[in-house]
């Protein structure tokens, strides 16, 4: 059984730090500062006259800082599970946008929005979380009804892999990663450990070309893969 949505938003909210360093990013993701970079410069190239963005999962809000500093002044809609991530992601949101910046606590899974409401959708780290192939596809076409027409959906998250010879050289490589960020011996191992637990007991990824299949199926257009490395993946697309 996977942890309740009660269980992860705990989890979360002792964990707030760790979200809200804008250089680093989230430390326990491959190549999260890069990622960070690639996924908000495509949605500032392909929606540069935005004037909305949604944050979904938006931790303490490092990706719609980041998309700030690309176009500025943006209203911004912050969606988390976890209260004490939304309260600081807005203390950092509202310092740097002079738009309207409004914070939900709520699963994705529950989320009603009215027909284009946003010009942008951000999803780090987040549709992981996602259980039944219902739900993905429920999720991905509330946010094409959520975008207005030309606005686009980026995501940055662990993607899983078809092939079972593949999936276990990617997690070998990103269990290495876990454990060089504690500079490897047992304290890399325990580290490693101690994220490859709690990846077991909460999350449920799609492999990256599955969820760009669904991208089109549920209507989007263009879909972009920008990154990939192990099993975490930046891509997106736009809504016609």
């Amino acid at each position: 059984m996977k942890s309740t949505v009660e269980e992860i938003r705990r989890r979360f909210d002792n964990d707030v730090e760790r979200f809200s360093n804008l250089e680093t990013g989230q430390s326990a993701t491959m190549d999260a500062p890069l990622c960070l970079e690639l996924v908000t410069s495509a949605a500032a190239a392909v929606t540069p006259r935005a004037k909305t963005v949604l944050d979904i999962g938006c931790g303490a809000g490092n990706y719609t800082l980041k998309l700030l500093q690309k176009i500025p002044g943006l209203n911004c809609t912050l969606m988390d599970l976890s209260q004490p991530m939304l309260e600081r992601a807005r203390q950092r949101v509202s310092a740097a946008t002079t738009g309207v910046v409004t914070t939900l606590q709520q699963d994705v899974r529950e989320a009603r929005f009215a027909p284009e409401s946003f010009d942008v959708v951000l999803a780090a780290a987040v549709l992981h979380h996602l259980r039944t192939d219902q739900q993905w596809h429920q999720v991905f076409a509330s946010i094409l009804q959520w975008l207005r027409p030309g606005g686009s959906f980026w995501i940055f998250d662990m993607v899983e892999h078809s092939s079972p010879n593949v999936q276990q050289a990617m997690w070998l490589r990103y269990g290495d990663y876990l454990s060089a960020l504690k500079s490897g011996g047992a304290a890399g191992e325990k580290y490693r450990d101690s994220v490859f637990a709690y990846i077991e007991a909460e999350d449920t990824p799609k492999p990256l070309l599955w969820q760009i299949n669904l991208l089109s199926e549920v209507g989007f257009a263009a879909p972009e893969i920008l990154h990939k490395n192990g099993p975490f993946a930046a891509f997106g697309a736009r809504k016609p």
